[in-house]
């Protein structure tokens, strides 16, 4: 018969509340594939922001939004720029998907459920734009799991990043700045050689 918690040693209940924290922790642990492919993108960014892009590549981004999509670069500074405008969720969906498609048939079906609850579905904690037909078709198909499953859901998120986000991106102070970085140092580069070559006709 239970005596209530006040007659119970201090011990006891110091015991009982380190228990509880400790459960409560690992609770709140991200599962250890979660948390690889965190750290694996966060690196992936970091290695592809260290690097500025140069006037050939802004070029690029300018004739076509597949340019900055086949390019890490392209994607890090695009990302950047979906960030400011609070919709950096797109990115992450259509680059999910394409890891999605590399995944092992053993973990397509927990993999497909985690990217649906991460995304897809309503009131998702980063839940992107998708129309109700294709939110549905989406769900059918991770009932019975794929390599194809997103196809139709990231086809349209990636038209919605072309088709708004990108022009505005093209016209964004961050385009604009790298432009102007690489101007500037076109002409310290032109300007040094200008200084050698008088240098050396003297």
């Amino acid at each position: 018969m239970c005596k209530g918690l006040a007659t119970l040693p201090a011990t006891c209940l110091k015991s009982a509340k380190d228990i509880k924290h400790k459960i409560s922790f690992l609770l709140q642990k991200p599962e250890p594939q979660a948390a690889d492919q965190k750290q694996l993108k966060e690196k992936t960014t970091t290695a592809a922001a260290k690097r500025e892009p140069n006037a050939a590549e802004v070029e690029k981004w300018k004739e076509s939004f597949s340019h900055v999509m086949s390019s890490d670069t392209g994607r890090t500074v695009f990302t950047s720029f979906l960030r400011s405008e609070f919709s950096e969720e797109n990115m992450d969906f259509w680059v999910a998907c394409e890891d999605y498609k590399k995944t092992t048939l053993s973990k397509l079906a927990t993999t497909a459920k985690q990217i649906y609850q991460q995304y897809v579905e309503a009131d998702a904690p980063n839940e992107v734009n998708l129309d109700a037909v294709t939110k549905e078709q989406t769900r059918l198909n991770v009932e019975n799991a794929c390599p194809s499953c997103f196809e139709e859901a990231q086809k349209m998120i990636y038209t919605l990043m072309e088709k708004d986000s990108y022009k505005r991106f093209l016209k964004s102070k961050l385009i604009q700045d790298l432009c102007q970085k690489e101007i500037s140092t076109v002409k310290e580069k032109n300007e040094k050689k200008n200084k050698e070559a008088l240098a050396g006709g003297a």
